[in-house]
């Protein structure tokens, strides 16, 4: 069975949950399956290791006895990138560790699932862009796409392109139940007449798209300041308050299921938030707590306010990241896309059988 490389078009994709996933599906089909991820980009902090989550679920979901410097081999850290830029950092051998570990991981195994990054660029600063990985391991792409909007598209075939004949098709995740039938209807026959494999067609399950506003506030360790305001509603994306109120209330409008960050003295920016439908929750920075009339209409109008200590630009970092991140990696949500996989995806072509 060929290698498979999970790569994406944009962050939050779902792609660890859908690598896990494809392995899972294809142990349980009685195969001997193995996981890596070449570039570690989940990082604690600039000059920090990465979290190493993903690879840790990865070896007790597979039941791997890999050291985790095997599993993630290279941490592709901000500080690594200005190693490369100054030639400290040698691309032949950071090729060599990788293809020296994944060979290390694939003996005796009937299948390698790859776990790619969030963009087809990223590593093209020591040539270890997925596409070239997949290239050097001789694995099949599987690229992972959302669909919101038709000018995605333009995403998923300059990627077909730049992958090249290891591309074995996309599967669509996170599908909006309004976007459905026009992908389904349109899209996919359009794709397929352009030569591009649709491996499937996942529908957005909401468990899987984003968290509540509760687990945002206790990732981000963030106080809730409204009262009797439900923290249950769901975030996918968040949306950044830094322009004037009459443009930031048209950006707002546009945007669904959202928290908006700003600073705490930013009340006009926080009004217009409050106007706008599609925003679920508002976070702010600085320490700076809205006033009493500010918070009392966010109550009035069901949406909680979570307040930061760290100054604005260091809360949309963080928010950022614990957003991209997506739902807590745990077993629960790689059976839940486990399943998705199965009643909605072409299994056998993803698995190579």
């Amino acid at each position: 069975m060929d290698p498979i490389v999970v790569t994406s078009t944009e962050a939050a994709t779902g792609k660890t949950a859908v690598s896990l996933g494809i392995a899972q599906l294809a142990k349980a089909a009685g195969h001997s399956v193995g996981y890596m991820k070449p570039k570690g980009t989940r990082l604690q902090s600039a000059t920090g290791k990465t979290r190493d989550e993903d690879p840790m679920l990865a070896r007790e979901l597979l039941d791997l006895d890999a050291e985790m410097h095997e599993l993630e081999p290279i941490v592709y850290t901000p500080t690594f990138i200005e190693e490369a830029i100054r030639g400290r950092e040698q691309p032949e051998e950071l090729r060599e560790r990788v293809l020296e570990n994944y060979e290390k991981l694939a003996e005796d195994r009937d299948l390698m699932v790859v776990e790619g990054t969030d963009r087809l660029s990223t590593g093209g600063i020591v040539d270890l862009t997925d596409p070239e990985i997949a290239e050097m391991i001789g694995a099949n792409v599987v690229l992972l796409s959302r669909y919101d909007e038709a000018d995605d598209v333009d995403e998923i075939i300059a990627a077909a392109e730049q992958i090249g004949d290891n591309f074995a098709g996309v599967l669509f995740n996170a599908v909006p139940d309004s976007e459905l039938d026009q992908l389904t209807t349109d899209v996919v026959p359009f794709l397929e007449s352009r030569g591009i494999d649709v491996l499937g067609v996942m529908p957005r399950v909401k468990e899987l798209a984003g968290m509540t506003v509760g687990e945002l506030a206790e990732r981000l360790g963030a106080e809730v300041l409204t009262t009797d305001v439900s923290t249950d509603v769901f975030i996918e994306r968040f949306s950044v308050g830094a322009m004037s109120a009459e443009g930031a209330l048209t950006q707002f409008r546009r945007t669904q299921n959202a928290a908006m960050i700003t600073g705490g003295d930013r009340s006009e920016i926080v009004t217009a938030a409050l106007q706008a439908s599609g925003i679920k929750c508002i976070i702010l920075g600085g320490g700076f707590r809205p006033t009493g009339a500010v918070l009392g209409e966010a109550e009035k109008r069901g949406v909680p306010v979570l307040l930061l200590q760290s100054d604005t630009r260091m809360a949309i970092d963080r928010a950022e990241d614990v957003l991209q991140s997506g739902p807590t990696r745990n077993p629960e949500t790689v059976d839940r896309m486990e399943k998705l996989l199965e009643d909605h995806a072409d299994v056998d072509l993803l698995i190579g059988e």
